[in-house]
Parts: C-alpha cells; structure tokens; sequence
C-alpha cells in the first residue's frame, strides 16, 4: 500500500482555535482518551469528535489502540501522532518569537483577531470580527450570542462539542463566518426567531433584473455579501437588511 505523506500544514492550522491537539498531547501521557477528555474538560464524545477531525486533517491515523493492561487496554500514539506533536510545538515556539517581536512595535496596526485571519483559507466570503457575549443551551446546541464592534447583535447555532473544543466564554474575541450565499439581502425584512437580521447600505449592487450578489456596509464599517432577489428595489448606498440563519453562521476563535 503507498503511504501519503502526513499532512502537518492542514493538522496544524487549527492550534490556536481549539483543544484537538491538547487531546493528543493528553492521550500520549495517559494512554486514555476517556483520562484525556476529563483532563481537557470535554466531554467523551467531543474528545472522539476531536480526534477523528484532526486525524483526517492530517490524513494519516494519530491513534492506535493498546490491548491489554490494567485497564483493559487504552490508546497510544502513532509515529504520525508523534510528528504532529513535535511540530506543533516548534510552532509553538515560533509564534511566541513572532508575537514577542510584535509586541515592541508601535500598538494599532492589527487586533489579535486580524492576525489570526490571516491564517484562515475558507470559501466563506463572510468573515466578521466579533465578541462572545453569552452560551446559551438550547437542546442538543449551544446558541452563541456575539456582538460586532458597533454592539449590533448577532448569533450562531452549534454543537455542544464544538462549544467545548473551542472552549468558549463571554468577553472572548471570535470570528463569525458564514457563505455568501447564506445570506440574503433586502429593502427591508421583518424579524424572525432564528435569524440574524443586520442592517446596513449598499455599496455594490449587480444589476442582473434577476436578482443578484450585493455587498452591504454594516454600521461598524464591516463588509458582508449577500444576495438579493429580483425586484428588490435595492439602490446604491441606500438601505437594506442582511438575513442569515443562525445556524449558518460559523464560530472560529481568534486567538
């Protein structure tokens, strides 16, 4: 069988943003997912959850299981789960370099939020700085109420796991992120349970009779694309409401 080559820059690209590696660290040390996920404080599921993620970021198996023992058995590393380990801390090291050297420039260029953007590759268009402000439980999600820089409100729906490996709270800097084509724009629309309703102006517009891709300016000076419907009667820098599902919207940390 041909081996393919460990995928470190795709594992690794999520360090900061949640607990998958913590987990790893936790099970090379205990030989225990069930020890490592009461270590992390999540629950058995998301730490199951965690490590399937990163093994098919890494696109190699990080984990094996170790028969026998007092226990019964456990689980161990894998020589890829090794690698990944020894890479993310001399990562580790080297953003503690970078961001000690950034700490000597003059302050104002870009917030924590900025910096950790830059190392985001998604197709979502739509990708807003943002601050916790309160977890909600609602079943079997986790509703999480943000705010923008202005104080306008918006909110997203996940997973209890998802909640637990990023390890959310309020006052956390965040960036919600969701498809343009999530979102749909409007001269106005009423307000609806479950839904993000941001107003703003137009600052382009298609002209396409049927309706087309419009790129609002929010209070806060942030900018979301959307797309209206034909007939909107939307006008260049005239108002409009920005709709989207609060389940469509993604939380990533920051930092």
């Amino acid at each position: 069988m041909k081996k393919h080559p460990l995928q470190l820059a795709e594992a690794l690209g999520h360090e900061a943003a949640d607990k998958r590696l913590d987990l790893l660290r936790r099970i090379g040390e205990a030989g225990s997912i069930s020890e490592a996920a009461r270590g992390a404080g999540v629950s058995y599921k998301a730490a199951w959850q965690a490590l399937d993620t990163l093994s098919n970021l890494a696109g190699a198996a990080l984990l094996e299981r170790a028969v026998g023992g007092a226990g019964g058995g456990g689980a161990r590393l894998t020589d890829a789960g090794r690698q990944l380990l020894r890479a993310a801390e001399l990562l580790a090291q080297a953003r503690a370099r970078v961001l000690a050297q950034l700490a000597d420039e003059p302050e104002g260029a870009l917030p924590a939020s900025g910096l950790a953007a830059l190392g985001l590759r998604t197709s979502m268009r739509n990708q807003l700085p943002a601050t916790v402000q309160a977890l909600q439980r609602q079943g079997a999600a986790i509703r999480v109420a943000l705010t923008l820089a202005d104080g306008t409100p918006l909110a997203a729906r996940i997973t209890r796991e998802s909640a637990q490996l990023l390890a959310l709270r309020p006052g956390q800097a965040v960036l919600a992120l969701c498809k343009a084509t999530a979102v749909a724009v409007a001269a106005d629309a009423a307000p609806q349970a479950g839904r993000n309703r941001l107003p703003g102006r137009v600052a382009r517009a298609s002209r396409a009779a049927a309706g087309g891709e419009v790129a609002l300016t929010l209070p806060s000076g942030l900018q979301l694309v959307g797309f209206a419907g034909a007939g909107s009667g939307l006008k260049l820098r005239g108002p409009a409401v920005a709709c989207v599902d609060e389940s469509a919207v993604v939380v990533a940390v920051a930092g």
